[in-house]
């Protein structure tokens, strides 16, 4: 056991000391079988933005949009490039590339990795740097600083999530039963943080039934935003469009714990809103809800999912669920992982 004192409310040690998966460990054979009793119509419905997207770095100033390269052989670029260079006759023209991306530009999952918090995991109380079921940082997510010793080089020249990393996900398929929550349909474009009051409306308005180990998705609109400023975010309107949910609400973390989603997924950046509401304690995360659901929970969070067409479709056939096919990127020792997901109905 990696830990003698876990976080109130958390899951560690549930799914076993050693446990890496979290809450996708309840997506068993039973749930992907849910899933795909959803299928009736043969459709299929792609929950990606382009990877270019949301465009330049205004949401966030460390991310950057993918740039695409050639790969080179002898300072050659190959694309367009005539095999007849290499052995006189033949016909083949090649093309191939490479990209420089940020993992979490666009369409996203979130690793268990991503996220951790300073906690007294020992149980002597003295707060460690620790992530879901007690993994540490500079042991298990090594970067190339240590911040618990003021910033001191650690030796790494690199990052690696040795434990939690997305490749996980990636190996458990993230394949299942989805359940989309339509709060644009509700609240348009509203600049509203939607607590358990809100959520709870909405799914009884809509008669959403949520159960254990479902993937859930929230629609805001915020992604459809996205797509019409055509890759010039424009933050001071995204800033007061759309919703997000109040990581706050200690009703509505209560509610993702006990509901037994999987995996939380919506069209926003982050999900919940940020900046959150000021907090009751000075010592209390920014990032509440990702605190619950990642740190406490090991629920991974998929960010910026465009899901206008699919929400369009269930709500024209009075219907919530589907197949969701949702794998990332299998990437070693990766924080974060694009991905296209695909919710067939």
């Amino acid at each position: 056991m990696k830990w003698k004192h876990r976080p109130q409310g958390a899951n560690w040690g549930d799914f076993g000391p050693d446990d890496q998966l979290g809450r996708p460990n309840l997506i068993a054979a039973q749930q992907v079988l849910n899933g795909v009793r959803e299928v009736c119509a043969g459709e299929s419905f792609c929950l990606s933005l382009p990877l270019d997207y949301p465009g330049e770095s205004s949401l966030n100033v460390r991310r950057h949009p993918p740039v695409l390269q050639p790969t080179k052989k002898d300072d050659l670029p190959y694309v367009n490039f005539p095999f007849a260079r290499l052995q006189p006759g033949a016909t083949d023209i090649v093309s191939d590339d490479q990209v420089l991306m940020c993992l979490q530009y666009s369409t996203q999952w979130d690793a268990l990795a991503h996220v951790g918090a300073s906690f007294d995991a020992d149980g002597d109380g003295n707060p460690e740097a620790v992530y879901y079921n007690g993994f540490r940082a500079n042991e298990d997510i090594v970067g190339p600083l240590d911040y618990c010793c003021g910033g001191v080089s650690t030796g790494a020249a690199h990052s690696e999530a040795k434990a939690l990393g997305i490749e996980h996900l990636a190996v458990k398929g993230m394949q299942g039963r989805g359940v989309l929550i339509d709060l644009a349909a509700h609240f348009g474009r509203e600049f509203r943080t939607v607590g358990y009051d809100d959520l709870m409306r909405v799914i009884e308005l809509d008669r959403v039934m949520v159960e254990t180990g479902d993937m859930l998705l929230l629609r805001t609109g915020f992604a459809e935003l996205i797509v019409e400023m055509d890759r010039h975010p424009d933050l001071d309107v995204l800033n007061r469009h759309c919703c997000a949910l109040d990581g706050r609400d200690e009703r509505l973390l209560q509610w993702i714990t006990d509901s037994g989603i999987a995996a939380l997924a919506a069209d926003n950046y982050a999900v919940e809103r940020m900046p959150a509401r000021p907090a009751a304690s000075a010592n209390a995360p920014l990032m509440p809800l990702h605190h619950h659901c990642i740190f406490k929970l090991g629920m991974p969070l998929g960010e910026l999912w465009y899901l206008k067409e699919l929400a369009a479709w269930l709500r024209s056939h009075r219907r919530s669920r589907f197949l969701l096919t949702a794998p990332p990127l299998r990437l070693p020792g990766a924080m974060g992982s694009p991905v296209t997901p695909i919710a067939t109905v």
